[in-house]
């Protein structure tokens, strides 16, 4: 069964007859269209594809399975005709769609066809993983790896942060690969924030480093986080990656099928706090990772999935003190039918790059 086979199928659930597509990573999911103007509508007997005239003859080497409509750059004027005759409730991806489009596609839709919130359809799909999803993957993570390596050759004290982070860049662009986010280099104090950007600060010695990169190849991501010592550290800060590492490796013992997310968030969270830091772990202990580097499923306190054989999630917690400095420990893992498989290969184990 085709990826759109398996997403007509999910239509009932939300009592759609027809689903249209606009998102330009659920458009490449589902028909294989690269490009960035496009709209898929899918059925049971549907499969209709509309792109502009830049697209076109892209459009024709990449669709699969889908059916070739030439529209108007302003693609939903051509929404106008060609539905199936009758009463017709039409889905769309409601998280992607804006106000603004949505009252231009009730404009032009006929009366007779009825818009409904119709999201997370396609992304139901994508949270399972087929296995060559789970081979480009595996590629990128190894790109990560590579990366790491390479740059624990070049060393990081006296560098600044966002030298190292341009460097890494480029140098994953060199093997080619691309960054599917901007990379993250906090050294001391700027590693207290989750999502820290790059400083032109020189990187000291004597602290703690975190590197987050991600690697996109052949369309699919990989994320992984490591947090370095630039030389001896001060007890409190071993002892908080001590503590990192041993919540991260804990949680992830405990990813296997049929397990609750928030179960194996509560995993890592249960021993950061414990360990006194409870406040200093505020987000969520894990996310999918495929086509984009969020996505389904998520492991966190209110989520409400349940892990599958197929899904790619990251395991990830950390410790962030304001003021002193912070680490995470990030590991890229596929779920499988007994339990799971680690996709990132580079050491955990506590490491000075000088």
């Amino acid at each position: 069964m085709s990826r759109a086979d398996r997403v007509a199928a999910r239509l009932a659930e939300r009592e759609l007859d027809l689903l249209l597509v606009t998102d330009t990573v659920n458009l490449r999911y589902l028909t294989g269209f690269t490009g960035t103007n496009g709209m898929a509508i899918v059925g049971a007997q549907e499969r209709r594809f509309l792109t502009d005239f830049r697209y076109v003859e892209r459009a024709k080497a990449e669709l699969d399975g889908f059916e070739l409509q030439r529209a108007p750059q302003e693609l939903r004027t051509a929404l106008a005709e060609g539905w199936p005759p009758g009463s017709l409730r039409l889905g769309f991806e409601d998280q992607h769609v804006s106000v603004r489009l949505h009252a231009d596609l009730r404009r032009t839709l006929p009366d007779r066809i009825e818009l409904i919130p119709a999201g997370g359809l396609v992304e139901a799909e994508r949270a399972v993983k087929e296995p060559r999803e789970i081979a480009a993957i595996r590629g990128a993570a190894a790109v990560a790896d590579e990366i790491y390596e390479w740059l624990a050759e070049q060393g990081l004290t006296g560098r600044t942060e966002r030298e190292v982070a341009l460097a890494l860049e480029q140098e994953m662009r060199a093997r080619g690969a691309a960054p599917c986010f901007p990379s993250i280099v906090a050294a001391a104090e700027n590693g207290a924030l989750p999502h820290a950007l790059p400083r032109d600060v020189p990187i000291p010695p004597h602290t703690l480093v975190t590197l987050d990169l991600g690697a996109r190849l052949d369309g699919y991501c990989s994320d992984c986080t490591r947090t370095w010592a630039t030389g001896e550290l001060a007890d409190e800060l071993a002892q908080l990656y001590d503590t990192v590492l041993a919540a991260q490796e804990a949680a992830l013992a405990a990813v296997r099928p049929g397990r609750e997310a928030r179960e194996v968030d509560a995993v890592a969270r249960d021993l950061i706090a414990a360990a006194g830091h409870g406040e200093h772990f505020g987000h969520g202990l894990g996310h999918g990772v495929g086509m984009d580097v969020h996505e389904a499923p998520r492991l966190a306190r209110t989520s409400s999935a349940r892990l599958e054989a197929g899904n790619v999630v990251t395991v990830e917690p950390g410790i962030y003190v304001p003021g002193r400095g912070g680490a995470r420990i990030e590991d890229l893992v596929v779920v499988t039918e007994s339990g799971h498989e680690v996709l990132s290969g580079t050491s955990k184990a506590h490491r000075v790059v000088a």
